[in-house]
């Protein structure tokens, strides 16, 4: 950004009304969106909270890869801490050899890295929390050449992930103390690009993200990246712990003829997404104030088709993707030109549509309003700001 001792973000963060103000006395030459203006104003977001540490800040965002103080990490038993030189990592169940890592054993496979956009499914539910997202190259080794030299047993169903955090968990009447555990298919552990990774944008990962190890499943809700790994286990059968069975199940209403039937579904693969991250300003001409709008999307890494946006009641116009950076599993970055406004109160909300005609509903669509959970907020993100001349 700046070689300033004071930034943009350090600015914001500070929340005052006095800070903000100082952002029209501070240029930013060197900024993540490539077609924003050293001489753009930041227009801060009516109705909203100010990001909390360790959480995205959209209208700080100033890397595609994003900050370490801007990661999120959600723990839902205990957040384990572990010696990387006693680590071990168990490959069992149906399979013909099984192994266990030591952490250097894992280093020393062959090395792969992985750009990918990680995002809590519960993300975009609430207005306290819409940061919880973010960028990073993954490091690590691919686990299907594993898998496929223990040798997968026929008849076998899926592969579990344990970690080695734990809790008790109550089970109609029967209390036991459980480890926490996600799974997905055997076709989808083999084919997803699925990681085994020890490093973020280059760094060992930390202890809150899930060091020394954890899964990285491309296109997947951040439940499905499960950390702190300690065991992989080949099953013939369903596994239903709380996590898949009980807990991140989406309870949606679906319209069959007059009646809405409510289904459950386990969180899984991340669902097409994009939101405004800020909107600036440049000086007033003859009473109306020129507007631009800069933001992201992303989804399960199918091709993103287009980007629009709308301003107030109009209609909807085209955001330009910026071609580079961009990878198949990351957000994207847009930009787009709002013309000239009026004084006074406005409305900007993004919507995407992919290569497979997919579009990202609005909040009064069925998918989203006919949803009772907290998981899968993916509707579109009204952002509601105020100009003066």
């Amino acid at each position: 950004m700046t070689d300033s001792t004071v930034t943009r973000r350090d600015v914001l963060k500070g929340g005052s009304a006095a800070a903000i103000a100082l952002i029209s006395q501070m240029s930013f030459p060197d900024f993540v969106f490539p077609d924003e203006a050293a001489d753009e104003e930041l227009v801060p977001f009516l109705n909203m909270p100010r990001s909390r540490p360790n959480l995205l800040d959209w209208e700080t965002l100033d890397s595609w890869l994003t900050p370490q103080d801007q990661v999120f990490n959600v723990a839902h038993y205990n957040e384990p801490e572990i010696d990387p030189e006693s680590y071990q990592l168990e490959i069992a169940g149906m399979v013909e050899r099984p192994r266990t890592f030591a952490l250097d054993d894992i280093k020393a496979l062959p090395e792969q890295d992985q750009l990918m956009t990680l995002e809590c499914s519960g993300n975009g539910a609430s207005k306290g929390f819409i940061g919880g997202i973010y960028n990073s190259r993954w490091t690590g080794t691919p686990l299907a050449p594993i898998l496929k030299e223990c040798g997968i047993q026929p008849g076998a169903k899926e592969v579990v992930f344990f970690g080695v955090d734990q809790q008790e968990e109550a089970v109609r009447k029967v209390t036991v103390e459980v480890p926490f555990g996600r799974s997905m298919s055997v076709e989808d552990a083999m084919g997803l690009n699925t990681l085994l990774a020890y490093q973020r944008n280059g760094e060992s990962i930390e202890q809150r993200n899930g060091a020394p190890l954890r899964l990285i499943v491309p296109g997947w809700y951040g439940i499905a990246n499960v950390k702190w790994l300690r065991r992989i286990e080949v099953r013939n059968r369903r596994y239903m712990g709380r996590f898949m069975g009980r807990d991140y199940v989406t309870l949606r209403g679906e319209r069959q003829g007059d009646e809405v039937v409510f289904v459950e579904s386990s969180v899984s693969r991340m669902n097409l997404k994009s939101i405004v991250a800020r909107v600036t300003r440049e000086p007033t001409v003859n009473g109306r104030v020129p507007l631009k709008a800069y933001g992201a999307v992303w989804g399960d890494g199918t091709e993103i088709d287009r980007v629009e946006v709308r301003l107030d009641d109009g209609s909807w116009q085209p955001a330009k993707l910026d071609d580079e950076p961009q990878a198949k599993f990351c957000w994207r970055f847009f930009s787009i030109d709002l013309g000239t406004v009026e004084p006074g109160e406005h409305t900007v909300v993004s919507r995407a549509t992919d290569a497979s005609g997919r579009v990202q509903p609005t909040a009064e669509d069925d998918e989203i309003a006919l949803k009772k959970t907290y998981w899968e907020a993916y509707q579109q993100w009204p952002r509601e700001i105020e100009v003066e001349a």
